[in-house]
This record gives structure tokens, C-alpha cells and sequence, in this order.
């Protein structure tokens, strides 16, 4: 009996404790990737890059609950990214609304249109799936243009500005670009924390069984459909949480964040930091922003040097950045 217990724990943690490392890697996941993030503005070339990286990074989380942990791949997230950052514009600037009241409003406002999408989109699979969210959020990016009298049209959303949090007798200046970068690293850790929860859940286990072979799933019982739905409607609010986060620092909200090339900038920042990993989207994020900063220096058509690298990922590295890493580590 126990040279069987000592046979299964080698196959479970491995002949180097590999298994083992990865167990702990994930039981520390949250804290670690605070800590990171808390170092950004420190490390990185500008406090602004940093906060652009942290909203970017959060918005490549969301989507990346949906098509890395869920295998399903959506070309329309920057509906749910714009209709957050609209609604706590709008909710500030017309409805008066504090920041703190404007934040949850946006991610009601995404998470009900992206619970809406997955209604009408989980009824197709594969290139199918993939047009119709694109077709629906195309839908949203016109509606939003032709509603200038709202949305301010083609100029974008404008008119509202927060220039110190206030609550419970704390007042920042949320003009500082370092204190901001903080203020906004709380839901971002929150939303981190509760990503991780989900993914530990046995709903964590259903959406990775339906990414592995969606036929199996169903056969052991799961109900498919409803599960896809709940996780595009998870990924949609943290999609909205990055859009009220992207309102409140920019204080405008440009049509271009509903617009099918935000949509294609998270698949992306995604695949380049690695699909299916907890740290990934953040990398993928930080890579994308900074060969955009790097390479528009040197030429306008930055665009054609991004895009090759991300082929060339697709090719060669298809586990993006820190993926790959990860799985060099356990391969060691």
C-alpha cells in the first residue's frame, strides 16, 4: 500500500517535482501577478504606458476567459470594451454619476450586451461563431456613430473629466498619472481575483472540458450551451471593467473602441502573451504596446512590423510569450 501511494505522488508531481511547481505556481497566481503590476510604473519607459498596459492587459484577460480557457474565438469584444467605457461616460458626464457608481453601470451595461451576443452567437460553432460576433459588434460600432446626439459620433464621447477621488475622507489626484495607475490596480487585482476563482470553480473545469472536446462534454452531462453563454457573458463584464477603466483615465471615449481593429488588437495582445494562461494576456499587452511605441519612432507603418511578428508567433510560438516560458520551465 504504501509503495502505491508512493508511486502516485511521483506520477503526480514528477521524477523533478514539475507537477508540484506548476500546483504552486497556481496557488500564488493572483498575488504574483499584483506584485508585477505593481512594479510597472517603476520599470517601464512612461507611468502612461503603464496604465495603458494594465487596462490592456485586463481587457486581453477577459477576452481570454472566453477563447483561451473556453476555445471560443470572438472578433466582436470591443463591444463589450466600448459599451463599458460609454456608459460610465455617459453615466458620469450626463447622468451624474460618481466615478465609483459610473464603474459598476459600465460593467451592467457590457455584461447585458455581451449575455445578449452569446444568446445569438452560441448557436453557431467555429468560423461561424467567429463572423457573427463580428457582425454583431459591427452593429454596435454603427449605432454608436449614428447616434451622435449620445455618443458624440464620429468625435467620440466627451464631457466628463475626474480629477480627484473622493471617498470615505480619501482624496486622490486622479490627474497624477502614478496614483491613477494605482487607484485603477485595485479592480484590476479585484477582477484578477475573482478570474481565478473562476477558473479554480468546477465551472473553471466545464469551460476547459468544452475547450478540450466540446462532444465529450456534453455526453458526460454538462449543459453546453448554457455554460458558453455564462462564460461570455464573465468574459463580456470583464471586458466592460477595462472600458470604465479606459473612460476614467483618458476622460473621453473614442468611437475607435467599439471599431473592428480594437477587436482584433485583444486577439493579438492575447495570442502573443499566450492563450490559456493566467499572466499571458498582461505580456501579450506589454509586447504589443511597446513594439507600437518602438516601432512607430522609426516608421508610420508600424503596423506591417507588429503584424509580422504575430505571425511569426502564430508559426513558431504559438503558445505566446509566456506560455512558452511556462512550459520551458516544466520541461526543464
Amino acid at each position: 500500500m504504501t509503495a502505491s501511494v508512493h508511486s502516485i505522488a511521483e506520477v503526480m508531481t514528477g521524477p523533478t517535482g514539475h507537477r508540484g511547481w506548476r500546483a504552486r505556481l497556481t496557488a500564488w497566481r493572483v498575488p504574483l501577478s499584483i506584485l508585477v503590476l505593481c512594479l510597472l510604473p517603476w520599470v517601464l519607459p512612461s507611468q502612461a504606458l503603464a496604465v495603458n498596459v494594465l487596462i490592456y492587459g485586463l481587457l486581453a484577460v477577459g477576452y481570454n476567459l472566453l477563447f483561451g480557457y473556453t476555445g471560443m474565438l470572438s472578433f466582436g469584444h470591443a463591444a463589450f470594451f466600448g459599451a463599458g467605457a460609454y456608459a460610465a461616460g455617459l453615466g458620469i458626464g450626463q447622468l451624474g454619476l460618481p466615478w465609483y457608481a459610473a464603474i459598476p453601470f459600465g460593467m451592467l451595461v457590457g455584461g447585458a450586451l455581451a449575455f445578449a451576443v452569446g444568446l445569438l452567437s452560441i448557436r453557431t460553432r467555429g468560423i461561424y461563431f467567429s463572423m457573427v460576433t463580428l457582425a454583431l459588434a459591427q452593429l454596435v460600432y454603427y449605432a454608436a456613430l449614428q447616434s451622435s446626439s449620445i455618443t458624440g459620433g464620429e468625435n467620440g464621447l466627451r464631457g466628463f473629466t475626474v480629477a480627484r477621488i473622493e471617498l470615505f475622507g480619501w482624496s486622490v489626484d486622479f490627474l497624477d498619472p502614478v496614483k491613477k495607475y494605482y487607484v485603477l490596480m485595485v479592480f484590476a487585482a479585484v477582477a484578477l481575483w475573482l478570474v481565478s476563482r473562476v477558473l479554480a470553480s468546477p465551472f473553471g473545469a466545464v469551460i476547459e472540458a468544452i475547450r478540450e472536446n466540446e462532444t465529450r462534454a456534453r455526453a458526460c452531462g454538462y449543459d453546453v450551451e448554457r455554460t458558453k453563454v455564462m462564460a461570455f457573458t464573465l468574459s463580456g463584464l470583464v471586458c466592460a471593467l477595462a472600458g470604465t477603466l479606459f473612460a476614467l483615465h483618458l476622460a473621453i471615449v473614442p468611437l475607435d473602441t467599439l471599431s473592428i481593429q480594437t477587436s482584433g488588437m485583444i486577439v493579438m495582445m492575447t495570442l502573443l502573451g499566450g492563450a490559456g494562461s493566467f499572466f499571458g494576456p498582461f505580456v501579450g499587452a506589454l509586447a504589443f504596446l511597446l513594439m507600437e511605441d518602438v516601432v512607430a519612432l522609426w516608421t508610420p507603418h508600424w503596423q506591417i512590423v507588429v503584424g509580422t511578428v504575430f505571425i511569426l508567433f502564430v508559426l513558431f510560438l504559438p503558445k505566446g510569450i509566456w506560455g512558452t516560458l511556462i512550459a520551458w520551465r516544466a520541461g526543464r
